[in-house]
């Protein structure tokens, strides 16, 4: 798909976030300032609970230290960064009525950058009459047209665990996104999206798995992003390399 040998998840980084490439430069030339944080004391990584976890840029949040609404759930650790500010979040929850009653669901360890949007049931019209007008949510003598109760409801909208959704992407009412998934700029998920697939384009089709699915499977059974933190820690490179058996054998 792509012919630069930097492979194609590199370019969709650089496209979606130049910011972390300034973040880890200044980061490999001031290591105590951005991480031996002072929310981090024994040193397994930045406090759950912290607003602003890099050196106190504001452009980046945990999700969960900033969200208000009751139906949107956030998993420790879960970024969003915003280009212009990270209130912009919960804004970009497009028809999300609380009279409906439907969640948004975020798991842990999650990379949500700037100008992500998800769509909720509020959006959703009848699309089996010969209008798709809503007649009944004006009242007024429209509400006989038909039962407000028959609205298409998907359910929930499900991200997963390590999830990592480009810039500009779009979340569909009711889809799952699996664990290790990769969701690329501008994508428009109208289903379900596989554990470590990589997805792209308008319906949002499976470009390819990450890895095999010996090692999907093997990876969904370590979960390591439900450890604790110090076990986290201590096995850091094992979560960020590629060797299986290692990260099995993590205790």
């Amino acid at each position: 798909m792509y012919s630069t040998p930097a492979g194609p998840e590199w370019v969709v980084l650089t496209h979606i976030c130049p910011f972390f490439l300034v973040l880890i430069n200044s980061a490999l030339l001031r290591p105590n300032r951005f991480f031996l944080m002072p929310d981090s004391p024994t040193l397994t990584g930045p406090s759950p609970d912290t607003r602003h976890p890099v050196g106190g840029h504001e452009r980046l949040a945990f999700l969960k230290n900033i969200i208000t609404s009751p139906l949107i759930e956030v998993g420790d650790y879960t970024y969003y960064d915003d280009f212009e500010d990270v209130r912009n979040f919960e804004r970009n929850v497009l028809y999300h009525f609380p009279f409906i009653g439907d969640k948004l669901r975020i798991g842990r360890f999650c990379q949500i950058a700037s100008g992500v949007k998800f769509i909720m049931n509020g959006g959703n019209h009848r699309t089996d009459l010969f209008t798709t007008y809503p007649f009944p949510v004006f009242g007024q003598g429209w509400e006989a047209a038909f039962d407000p109760a028959t609205f298409p409801r998907k359910g929930d909208l499900v991200v997963e665990n390590d999830v990592w959704l480009g810039h500009d992407a779009l979340l569909m009412p009711g889809v799952r996104v699996g664990n290790g998934a990769i969701v690329a700029t501008r994508a428009v998920v109208t289903r379900d999206v596989p554990a470590y697939a990589i997805v792209a384009g308008n319906p949002a089709q499976v470009v390819r798995l990450r890895y095999d699915e010996a090692t999907v499977a093997r990876l969904l059974a370590v979960a390591w992003w439900h450890w604790d933190a110090a076990k986290i820690t201590r096995h850091q490179q094992a979560i960020c390399g590629l060797d299986i058996d290692a990260l099995e054998q993590a205790t």
